[in-house]
């Protein structure tokens, strides 16, 4: 009976983990972020960065080590097991996942925080406040009127074409202010603060260029609040999958001048 040998692999195989390191860390490392046109944006991609830096680091350590190993041993001989202690094991298992936190929690707070608190902070006296409000599948937008002040809404009032998101006519507030769909006009180099509103299914009030993602609920008021650095049309996106529609719910950010910003206003006429 004739006995069957196995061929040696092939080491030249761990080069095929040196050149997987190269390319996946390299293709990270190319600038594919889209540009970011407001204030605390840069913070969010700094973020992105360091995350992307380290542990691509850590993956391309980890494919040299993996490559020499099988260069090293890949030739199918016998080798001799060598004997580790358990202090050894103990070291090797738990030093990486310190170094892990390391990374994703102490890291990512020092540089996270910052840009968290100019997110979810204070808003400053002078912030430009605007409502926008989510339903299947369009957003809808508030503006309080000449007199600064949002009035009051209520759910029960909410007419598809008559009072779409349910102004209460009583409410002195209300009879002054604005209603249009799916334009958001903001001022440039001015904070803005958009308050969030869902009328039927949670939906995410995205502005990719911006670096805001914020969700919003039904029966809940959510906040976000960024700073435009530039003036132009930015793409206004949901991106919450929100029925069979949710494709085409999408609006504009219109970031304009103060001048311009109010005499756009002072052409709307209210909605009530």
């Amino acid at each position: 009976m004739s006995e069957t040998t196995s061929h040696p692999r092939s080491p030249g195989f761990g080069i095929v983990f040196f050149l997987l390191g190269i390319v996946v860390v390299g293709g990270f490392g190319v600038g594919w972020l889209p540009e970011v046109k407001s204030a605390h944006g840069h913070g969010i991609d700094g973020v992105i960065r360091y995350l992307l830096g380290t542990t691509g680091a850590l993956f391309f350590l980890g494919c040299i080590v993996l490559g020499y190993f099988v260069m090293k041993y890949g030739r199918g001989e016998a080798q001799s097991g060598a004997i580790v202690s358990n202090r050894t094991q103990a070291i090797w298992a738990i030093v990486p996942v310190l170094i892990m936190c390391a990374i994703s929690e102490v890291g990512v707070l020092v540089m996270g925080l910052p840009v968290f608190a100019e997110v979810y902070g204070e808003a400053p006296d002078d912030a430009y406040e605007v409502e926008v409000v989510g339903k299947q599948f369009e957003w809808l937008v508030r503006y309080p009127g000449p007199d600064g002040v949002f009035g009051e809404v209520d759910h029960a009032k909410v007419h598809e074409t008559r009072n779409p998101l349910g102004l209460v006519k009583s409410d002195p507030a209300a009879q002054d202010d604005i209603v249009v769909r799916g334009k958001v006009h903001i001022p440039v180099d001015r904070m803005t603060v958009v308050r969030l509103r869902a009328l039927d299914v949670i939906h995410s009030f995205t502005v990719p260029l911006f670096r805001v993602k914020q969700d919003t609920l039904p029966g809940y008021t959510a906040y976000t609040q960024f700073t435009p650095e530039e003036v132009g049309v930015f793409e206004l996106a949901c991106a919450e999958l929100c029925g069979l529609g949710h494709y085409r719910m999408q609006g504009s950010v219109i970031v304009e001048s103060e001048e311009s910003l109010k005499n756009w206003l002072s052409e709307q006429e209210p909605w009530l």
